[in-house]
Parts: structure tokens; C-alpha cells; sequence
């Protein structure tokens, strides 16, 4: 069986991982937290298209009401801003998505507050994932939102998830798992653990919606080695640290079927 912790284990462990939506990317991914206004805020003499995004943060959070925030990121001198202007603020390009550094398994782009100040007063977000033959949309966490992914292009995607503690038994397998194919979608509740496995030789698409402009990722496996040392070994009993020198080591440690599905894949599509 396919389970996810088989895939945190090789999300940390093999090259053909992305690291999990939204993926670090410039300018498209980071958080950015509106600061707070002054006392007395100077009104807006320019509009959302001007390069100071900071500035504009700052004059949105100042703004009294909802109309006074569009008004500033939609219009200038009183009337709607037009060409160009207007497009640049009230249309997000999911095109050119790039990989986060060292990433081989494919890329994702997000319109959320940091990227699309239009959203700032509606809990809503978007992230197109672009996954590469064999791709793994690394285990990961939304503390901010639930998702709901979309497959729009490919077939085969395999998915689970861990939800909170209780749904089984104790001893029973708590991952929920399932694949979807072109235009099936499913969701994944806030808080959940979950991935996506792109099993398949051809590239997929997915469009994950989120219930909220700032939904946050935390990526587990990362997340979970970046804790203290001992309590990570105590955890799981691994080498005390894994670099290329006992790489060897902790290969061996990775499920035989998980090692089995991913060479599987790899050996369908004639990739190395």
C-alpha cells in the first residue's frame, strides 16, 4: 500500500519531489503581512499597479472599508484605471512557474495576498500544481485552509491524507487515499497532512482552490527533521544525521514497495 508515510520518507530522500504548494518561488510565494497604519495615514496618490508594494499594503490596511481598499487598488483620480493598468490588477498569469531550488519533480505558482493584492479582502486563494512524470507534491499542511484540488490535466494522481488523531483505531491504518483522473477533484480539510503522486508518464495539472488569501504550508518532513535532533532520533530511530556520506544507510530504510512503486515509475516512463 501506498502510504503516506512512505512518501514523507522518500519526499525527504529522492530528487523527484516537489517541496510541497506553494513552492518557494520570487516574488509568488512568500507571506507578506500588511503593515500597520499610522495614526495618520496619507491618502493614496498613486494606484495598485504602483511598483511600492509595500507602500500599498500599508495604505490597504489603513483604509476604513472595503470600497476605500478597491478604490485604491482600482482606480486613480476617481475613475477606473483602464488597458494594461487594469489587467496587471485584476488578472493573475499562472504562466511561467519555476521549481523551488533543487527540485526535479515539477513547479507550482499561487495567487494569494502576497501576489495578487486584489485578494486582500477575500478569504480566497489558488495554486496551480505542474507535475513532472513520477513528480511528488511533497507531504505538507495548510494551517490556514482547507483546499480543494481539481486535476485538470493527466490522470493517475495518486493522493492521501492523515487527518487529526481519532478517526481509527489505534492500530488501524489511518491514511485516506485514493486516485483521481482528468476533472475529479477531492479536498483536503485544514490542518490535514497531505500529497499528491503523479504516477503516470505524462505531466499533470491541478488547480487548488483555499478558503482563505494567506493560507500558509508547512512542509512535514522538512518541518519534522528541523526539530531537535535527539527527539528526532528517539522518534524514529534513524542515523543521527543523513547526508551523502550514510546515504546508503538510510536508503535502507525506506519501504521495499515504496522503493518498488518510485523505481516502477521511473523505469515506465524511461527516465533515470
Amino acid at each position: 500500500m501506498f502510504t503516506l508515510t512512505k512518501v514523507l520518507v522518500a519526499g525527504l530522500a529522492t530528487l523527484g519531489a516537489v517541496q510541497a504548494l506553494p513552492a518557494p518561488q520570487a516574488a509568488s510565494n512568500s507571506t507578506m503581512t500588511p503593515a500597520q497604519p499610522s495614526s495618520t495615514p496619507a491618502p493614496s496618490s498613486a494606484p495598485a499597479a504602483n511598483n511600492d508594494q509595500a507602500a500599498l499594503y500599508r495604505d490597504l490596511s489603513a483604509a476604513p472599508t472595503a470600497i476605500d481598499r478597491l478604490k485604491r487598488m482600482l482606480t486613480v483620480g476617481g475613475n477606473l484605471l483602464t488597458g494594461d493598468a487594469l489587467k496587471k490588477a485584476i488578472v493573475f498569469d499562472f504562466n511561467g512557474a519555476t521549481p523551488a531550488a533543487g527540485a526535479k519533480g515539477g513547479a507550482t505558482k499561487a495567487a494569494d495576498v502576497s501576489t495578487f493584492p486584489l485578494l486582500y479582502d477575500f478569504d480566497i486563494s489558488t495554486t496551480l500544481g505542474f507535475l513532472n512524470p513520477c513528480g511528488i507534491n511533497t507531504p505538507h499542511v495548510h494551517p490556514r485552509a482547507t483546499e480543494f484540488l481539481t486535476l485538470v490535466s493527466g490522470s493517475n494522481l495518486r493522493f492521501g491524507m492523515v487527518l487529526e488523531n481519532g478517526l481509527v483505531a489505534p492500530s488501524a491504518n489511518p491514511e485516506v487515499a485514493s486516485v483521481l483522473n482528468k476533472f475529479e477533484g477531492t479536498v483536503f480539510p485544514q490542518g490535514s497532512i497531505h500529497y499528491q503522486f503523479n504516477d503516470n508518464c505524462e505531466p499533470a495539472t491541478f488547480v487548488a482552490a483555499l478558503d482563505s488569501n494567506n493560507p500558509g504550508t508547512n512542509t512535514v518532513a522538512q518541518g519534522f527533521f528541523a526539530l531537535n535532533s535527539q527527539v528526532v532520533g528517539a522518534t524514529l530511530a534513524l542515523p543521527k544525521t543523513i547526508d551523502g556520506k550514510n546515504f546508503e544507510e538510510f536508503r535502507k530504510m525506506i519501504p521495499a514497495n515504496l522503493a518498488q512503486d518510485v523505481d516502477t515509475c521511473l523505469a515506465r516512463c524511461k527516465k533515470q
